[in-house]
């Protein structure tokens, strides 16, 4: 057993651990039960080096309850929640951390209050607010609610908010009290939004907007429908895809400008965080680039095999430092699936269309996108239909029609609206393309959106989940010693 594994299955445990304590409360006495046990295989059969490593695991599944709990802890300890949902005014300071986000009537503002936490604040659209802004807020907190079909106190706690307060009192204590280069980069994604808001009319300009600046909440509610009947909806979002996207467009683009190419990994690595902090550095967008990244590296040297291991390792150090992504965030959920699909699938998909010649020329890489789109899809699969209700009989054909359009549409958007930063007229000039590809885009989802059985609806409970990627896994596990068999009789 080499070191390499031996560490995996410690990650595994601890996220393990961190799972278990997500959907059932572990005693301190059990823990500390199973911290002994532990602690007992590892001295007693210290000789023995699979039974002290399961001793080890036992000992990392117990840091991952433990580290779950601690996160837990924290927010009933909170000085913001003790003084939630009663009938008094209070007043805090603070300083706005995120962009604003914009809503159609409202405004909901992430305020930091010092060595207290975060308050989500609601308020009208005008005055305006900007990241950076401090600010004196009157009025009465509240806590999140807890819906039946979802946990929104969960889903705030995970970026480490608290407590609510709607329509408070506000007045601005002074500007530009955040981040110097967070807010310059704020202020030129602000350029570009004029840029192809001002180009582009509805629905073209909020899905290019989504798709190169992550303004998702732009896209209309009739349109998110239609996405999602249509099993397009990831593609207005910033995930791995994008990120893989992109980077080859940098490289592509760092190779012109006369890089070498150890000089064009690094020209797109940085220009790639530069994009992630642009688009808000949502947790999906930070997850994305860690996966594409690790995804693309494991590629480049040769080691796809071993991406799933890099893969998991960065999503135990993410789960080290905020333990309530694994339950209440479903992007890291689909994040870490559908890359652990693209390593595991993709290699047997493409073996098997290999055999297809047909295969030619630019045709191998619109094979590549489609082929990982299906990967990604196909573990994706049972959590989308657990968390949505639904499912796409229609997204292998959307995808095929859609996806190898995406650096196309990216790229088009990237030059038109930096173009229209120098001169207006240029700007518009040049959206026509991107205009021609996003009403394909528009027109195919409308069409296969309209069809009556373009999606069905099917409700499961999560007793049914974990068994259907107990089946998905093993399936999977089959298919990669099958294919590795045959390289080997090969």
């Amino acid at each position: 057993m080499s070191k390499s594994k031996i560490f995996l299955y410690f990650c595994l445990s601890f996220i393990a651990g961190v799972f278990l304590n997500s959907i059932i409360f572990f005693s301190q006495r059990l823990t500390l039960g199973v911290l002994i046990l532990g602690i007992l295989l590892i001295s007693v059969f210290w000789r023995h080096k699979k039974v002290a490593v399961i001793g080890f695991c036992l000992i990392f599944l117990v840091a991952g309850i433990w580290r779950h709990q601690s996160a837990q802890l924290k927010i009933e300890r909170s000085e913001l929640r003790h003084w939630s949902d009663q009938e008094k005014e209070i007043t805090l300071l603070g300083v706005v951390v995120k962009e604003p986000d914009i809503r159609l009537k409202s405004i909901k503002l992430a305020v930091k209050v010092e060595e207290m936490g975060r308050v989500l604040v609601t308020t009208g659209k005008y005055p305006e607010y900007e990241y950076g802004d401090k600010l004196k807020i009157t009025g009465k907190l509240k806590l999140p609610q807890e819906f039946e079909d979802f946990n929104y106190k969960d889903y705030l706690a995970k970026d480490g908010i608290y407590v609510l307060m709607y329509w408070p009192e506000i007045e601005i204590l002074a500007q530009n009290q955040g981040n110097f280069i967070y807010s310059k980069i704020l202020s030129f994604k602000n350029k570009l939004r004029e840029s192809i808001y001002s180009s582009l009319s509805p629905p073209q300009s909020s899905i290019l907007g989504a798709i190169v600046l992550g303004d998702k909440r732009r896209i209309s509610e009739e349109w998110k429908n239609k996405l999602n009947v249509a099993g397009v909806r990831h593609i207005t979002c910033v995930s791995g895809m994008h990120i893989i996207i992109l980077s080859q467009i940098l490289m592509w683009l760092g190779a012109r400008i006369g890089l070498w190419r150890g000089q064009a990994f690094y020209f797109a690595i940085i220009l790639l965080v530069l994009f992630i902090i642009m688009v808000g550095a949502p947790a999906s967008a930070i997850r994305a680039g860690i996966m594409g990244g690790l995804l693309l590296l494991a590629q480049k040297i040769g080691r796809l095999r071993t991406g799933g291991r890099a893969i998991t390792i960065a999503a135990t150090f993410m789960l080290v430092q905020n333990p309530l992504l694994l339950k209440a965030d479903v992007g890291f959920q689909l994040s870490f699936l559908a890359t652990l699909g693209i390593i595991y699938l993709m290699p047997i998909f493409q073996s098997w269309l290999a055999k297809i010649h047909i295969w030619r020329f630019k045709l191998r890489k619109l094979k590549s996108l489609l082929v990982m789109t299906l990967a990604a899809q196909i573990f994706t699969l049972p959590l989308l239909i657990y968390n949505f209700g639904y499912f796409s009989l229609v997204a292998p054909i959307t995808n095929i029609l859609l996806v190898p359009i995406l650096p196309y549409v990216m790229v088009s958007g990237f030059v038109f609206s930096l173009s229209g930063l120098l001169w207006q007229t240029l700007g518009w000039v040049l959206s026509w393309p991107a205009w021609f590809l996003l009403s394909y885009l528009v027109k195919i989802v409308d069409w296969f959106s309209q069809i009556p059985w373009a999606s069905v609806s099917l409700e499961i409970s999560w007793l049914w989940l974990i068994p259907s990627y107990l089946i998905l896994g093993c399936f999977t596990y089959w298919l990669v010693r099958r294919q590795r068999w045959k390289f080997l009789e090969y």
